[in-house]
């Protein structure tokens, strides 16, 4: 994931900047609410309905 777009890029369920780090290739993840993004194809999934809460196991399959 490029620096540049996450320095951009705003969690939609708490929406505070820069949250979002990336946890893996696979995978965003919000620095303030937890919430976790899947990377699709190289791009950010950042649907709210899609987000995986913080104490939710993470499946990147």
């Amino acid at each position: 994931m490029n620096p540049k777009l996450l320095e951009i890029l705003a969690c939609p369920r708490c929406e505070s900047r820069p949250p979002l780090a990336q946890e893996s290739d696979e995978m965003l993840k919000c620095t303030e609410c937890g919430y976790r993004y899947r990377i699709v194809d190289g791009i950010p999934d950042l649907l709210p309905e899609d987000g995986i809460a913080p104490d939710a196991p993470t499946d990147t399959k």
